[in-house]
């Protein structure tokens, strides 16, 4: 059993498996300081990804439903997606919500971000909120994007997300970013 604090890994090396649109395939080379102990891991390096909370003026969160190939099935979500190299997640955020919803305008703000899955992923994903949601003009999907909008009221939405109806952890997370925001 160890007591303390756990070793640090110290890379030693890595090469690249694959290369994709999303991301790319890691083998990296990895030893224990102190057992001495050599062994290659595999890592996902992907840009960082924004999720937004947007908050209409009637206190409604903007939703998003679209399919996803990962789960192969339709997913309740937040806007989100991919930031661009060296964007500000305010900026990629503002964007998103506007490409996938129309929406936008309000007061901008970052309520934080995680580390998706630490154990095979490098990125970072950051959660936005948008205070005062307005239409704002029209929606610029990606093209292989179909996405239904609607915009349902917040304990709703909160409720529906401890219920399970929400099963995207990174928008559950990002619910519980805008609940500690929201009790201040």
């Amino acid at each position: 059993m160890i007591t303390g604090e756990p070793s640090r890994w110290v890379r030693e090396g890595g090469r690249l498996l694959l290369s994709t649109r999303v991301l790319d395939l890691w083998s990296l080379r990895y030893r224990h300081p102190v057992r001495g102990t050599q062994k290659d891991f595999i890592v996902a390096r992907a840009p960082d990804w924004v999720n937004v909370v947007a908050v209409t003026p009637e206190d409604k969160i903007i939703l998003v439903r679209q399919f996803r190939f990962g789960s192969n099935d339709l997913s309740l979500e937040i806007p989100g997606g991919v930031m661009e190299q060296g964007e500000d997640p305010i900026a990629a955020a503002v964007r998103e919500l506007s490409e996938e919803t129309g929406y936008g305008g309000g007061r901008v703000s970052l309520m934080g971000s995680v580390h998706p899955n630490p154990a095979i992923q490098d990125n970072r994903c950051h959660f936005v909120l948008v205070d005062g949601a307005v239409p704002t003009g029209p929606m610029k999907w990606d093209h292989d994007e179909e996405i239904q909008v609607s915009a349902e009221g917040v304990p709703e939405v909160l409720a529906l997300a401890r219920k399970g109806g929400i099963t995207h952890s990174l928008t559950i997370a990002a619910l519980m970013f805008y609940e500690g925001v929201r009790a201040v």
